[in-house]
């Protein structure tokens, strides 16, 4: 094995000695750098921070020089973020005491080769690139920290398997535990970020988008992660497109069709390559159409800061999800990093490279010289709030699990030499795995509470940052909102619209991305067979339904008291409808009840001043008293009908009306049988004379109206009627009404009425033609006619009615039938006895005509 890297590496490299000191991109860019620091033991880790390898042909113009200072600034934040962290270990006397921890890093730009170059230094043990060759030098390796793409992630996985080094990979996520068992992911979740993102696309409703993910296993883990979560809210992908790092071969050359309908674009980068993709959109976008898309960019964190001016011009208005670090008490911006760091570099590392013939590569060789406590403490917190949090914890888990590894052994130790001389048992690498997998860390020192979940994985807070070029070409990533975590599987969403600056091309406002205009309160959403969900028609809410907010999924009904508008976007109260005395029908018939009431007492007091004259006198006139009391009631009882409906109204309107027309009924059914009577009784030897009298008719009366008292005490003490709404039967109107209770017994009672005035006419009608100049059975037999006229007419009116003129109807048919017996039967004898006072003669009136 060793013969063979020998082998490879000399045939491929050759035997080159490059150096430049300091650190600098001016030399090879070929050539990876290494920084270390000696100490007992070492982590490793492969950094990439050339964000410009490739000189790809932009259409800004700037000085190419720039790119070597964001190379530098970029750099230094890894480099001294990962020192500060592993120097916060070896300070810190409670871990890892009389032990030193040390770390070896090199820049690699996550290029194939200089990534086996920097593995196979890793691997080596004196200053000649020889794996498994330890001459001079002893490195204890503990781990490799790396954020490489798939395919390097990969490549070192199956490098560092051969050793069973621990690998602490922050970039691809391998989660293939049978094929790379020694891999631990250590980044923060990418479903929380998701989430995020769903939550920003329904806030403002952005239903119609475009979905731009690396075409590598990380980007086909975000869409299947992010796919399913958009469609179940109902947010609809216009286009998917994966894209191809380091290279523009995937760029269409005209712009699609649906990338000018859709003006959000949701891109999961993955790499420091993302941001490459974002300004080749943009260009292509401003050349062809003037004006560029709202970017939602998951997973660049920290690397976007670091653009200039030109590069940032190309993202600015867009959203982004960075993970929360600190909480900062004055500002609520985010700063891009200093560009003093490349200086902080120089002071703290100096250089020196391999001068061995069996060198493979001239690696450049930076050591730490200095404490960086030297470092100013703004420049440390520079370098903190950036790239340190996930270093930081990778690190802190490391050295954790080495002190848990350390105590296990604590008690297992070594005699070396003759002299008896203890030392600790040597540890390896492979070694720690077990306490890799059981450590739970909570850091104390993070204001933010990071950890690590039980997946391993670093829990952590968002924040979601606008990317802002203001006028003055000064950049800031602006806080507008965040996704915290609530327990372990909910999350809060704030965002705050205001703080947001939009693309140019939106002119200050919120941008529109919909595949369809918004359905209006109102309407519902009506999908198009064969389009996606949110390619929908808007339908009206039927009738008895509303809609009170935009692209509703369906209409809903309205509160029993209340019905739709005229738009049917709101429920409005229902008009409380009873027959009242302010409204015309109402008044009306009040009046007209009032007038015949008074009409029958005149009737009344005329037959008491003229009580002995003959006509009154004439077919018992306390019949004649009895009937127009009784005629006095219901007129009168129609008053209980009108007005709005209440407990005790309700009790007597129905009974009161029955019983008191039972009574008017039962008084001209004696009447009429009484006349009946008196002409029988005139022939001689007729045994008729004998049931004469008030006995009879009294008889007759109670004994009919006592059949209708006890069907309406049955009624009240079965089911009494009572006060009730009526919702449905008029559409936005609630009809107060009073419900008769028992149906059968309402109707029971009327058929009885109607019995009693079947017989009444029918033996009036026998009577009609009996010899006298005044027959009283004649002015019976029409009275009746009217009456049983009337009631018969009311029943299919009353059924056909609704609400209040239901309670109209009955009214009309109690004044009616009452003003019948009214005019029939006493008009004529008011006549006689008002106006012809001469035919008022006993002698006239028995005559026979």
């Amino acid at each position: 094995m060793i013969t063979l890297f020998l082998v490879m590496s000399l045939a491929n490299y050759g035997m080159q000695q490059r150096v430049t000191c300091p650190p600098s991109v001016i030399g090879d860019i070929n050539s990876p750098v290494n920084f270390c620091q000696p100490a007992d033991h070492l982590i490793g880790g492969i950094i990439s921070p050339r964000f410009f390898e490739n000189p790809y042909s932009f259409t800004f113009s700037r000085n190419p020089f720039k790119r070597i200072e964001i190379w530098e600034v970029v750099r230094s934040s890894h480099v001294l973020s990962f020192a500060l962290a592993v120097q916060d270990i070896n300070d810190n006397p409670k871990l890892l005491p009389n032990i030193t921890l040390g770390f070896s890093l090199y820049d690699t730009c996550f290029h194939g080769r200089m990534t086996s170059d920097a593995l196979i230094d890793l691997f080596s043990g004196g200053e000649i690139s020889i794996p498994n060759y330890r001459c001079g030098r002893q490195k204890k390796l503990l781990a490799v920290l790396e954020a490489g793409e798939s395919d390097i992630s990969t490549h070192i996985a199956s490098m560092l398997g051969i050793y069973k080094i621990p690998q602490l990979s922050y970039g691809f996520v391998l989660n293939d535990k049978a094929q790379f068992p020694f891999v631990y992911w250590m980044t923060p979740k990418q479903e929380t970020q998701y989430h995020g993102v769903v939550q920003l696309l329904l806030y403002f409703r952005w239903t119609w988008v475009g979905l731009f993910a690396p075409d590598n296993d990380n980007g086909e883990r975000s869409l299947s992660t992010l796919t399913p979560l958009m469609i179940k809210k109902e947010i609809c992908i216009a286009f998917t497109e994966r894209v191809v790092h380091k290279t523009w071969l995937w760029i269409p050359h005209e712009l699609p069709a649906m990338w000018r309908e859709v003006n959000v674009f949701v891109y999961t980068a993955d790499s420091q390559y993302g941001l490459f993709i974002i300004i080749e959109v943009e260009s292509l976008l401003q050349r062809l159409q003037n004006g560029g898309k709202v970017w939602i960019i998951t997973g660049l964190q920290n690397k976007i800061s670091l653009c200039d001016t030109d590069c940032f011009s190309y993202v600015h208005g867009s959203l982004s999800f960075v993970m929360k670090t600190r909480k900062r008490t004055k500002k609520d911006y985010y700063e891009p990093m200093s560009p003093t760091s490349p200086s902080c570099m120089i002071n703290v590392y100096d250089c020196s490279y391999s001068k061995h013939a069996l060198s493979l590569r001239g690696l450049t060789k930076c050591r730490e010289k200095k404490n960086l406590k030297l470092l100013p403490q703004e420049e440390v917190e520079r370098i903190q709030s950036q790239d340190s949090y996930i270093n930081y914890l990778n690190i802190q888990v490391v050295a954790q699990a080495l002190n848990a590894a350390y105590s296990s052994r604590s008690k297992r130790i070594s005699i070396v030499g003759g002299g008896g001389r203890l030392e600790r048992q040597s540890l390896w690498s492979w070694q720690l795995h077990p306490f890799l997998k059981e450590v739970r860390f909570y850091t104390n020192t993070s204001a933010d509470g990071q950890y690590l979940d039980e997946d391993g994985a670093v829990a952590a807070d968002f924040d979601i940052v606008n990317l802002v070029l203001f006028p003055n070409s000064s950049l800031a990533r602006v806080k507008t909102g965040r996704i915290e975590r609530q327990g372990s599987s909910n999350m809060k969403f704030t965002i705050n619209p205001e703080a947001i600056v939009w693309p140019n091309l939106f002119q200050k406002t919120a941008p529109h991305s919909r595949c369809t205009e918004s359905c209006l309160p109102g309407f519902a959403k009506k999908v198009q067979e064969g389009k996606p969900p949110c390619c929908y028609d808007c339908a009206p809410c039927s009738e008895g339904t509303i809609s009170t907010q935009e692209d509703a999924d369906e209409c809903t009904s309205c509160p029993e008291d209340q019905h739709p508008s005229e738009d049917r976007d709101q429920c409005v109260p229902k008009a409380i409808i009873f027959l009242s005395y302010e409204e015309y029908l109402g008044s009306l018939l009040a009046s007209l009840s009032l007038f015949l009431s008074l009409t029958t007492g005149f009737v009344v007091g005329i037959f008491i001043k003229y009580k002995e004259t003959p006509i009154v006198k004439t077919n018992n006139r306390d019949l004649s008293y009895i009937l127009l009391i009784s005629l006095l009631l219901s007129f009168l009882s129609s008053f209980l009908f009108i007005g709005r409906p209440r407990k005790a109204t309700c009790l007597l309107r129905q009974t009161a009306f029955s019983n008191i027309f039972s009574v008017a009924v039962s008084s001209v059914l004696a009447k009429t049988i009484t006349v009946v009577l008196a002409f029988l009784a005139t022939k001689p030897g007729n045994a008729m004379r004998r049931w004469l009298g008030k006995s009879l008719a009294n008889s007759i009366v109670i004994s009919c109206s006592s059949v209708q008292v006890l069907i309406c005490t049955i009624w009240l003490g079965a089911s009494p009627p009572f006060p009730d709404s009526d919702m449905h039967s008029q559409l936005g109107e609630i009809i107060l009404q009073c419900n008769e209770g028992s149906v059968f017994m309402f109707y029971g009672s009327l058929s009885y009425m109607g019995f009693l005035a079947a017989i009444c006419f029918t033996v009036a009608f026998l009577a009609r033609k009996l010899p006298g100049n005044f027959n009283e059975a004649k002015l019976i037999t029409f009275s009746m006619l009217v009456f049983c006229s009337v009631w018969v007419s009311f029943v299919p009116t009353y059924l056909s009615t609704k609400g209040k003129y239901m309670v109209a109807v009955q009214i009309f048919s109690i004044l009616a039938s009452s003003a019948g017996l009214l005019g029939c039967i006493f008009i004529p004898k008011c006549y006689i006895i008002v106006l012809r006072p001469d035919l008022n003669m006993k002698e006239h009136l028995t005559r026979k005509s």
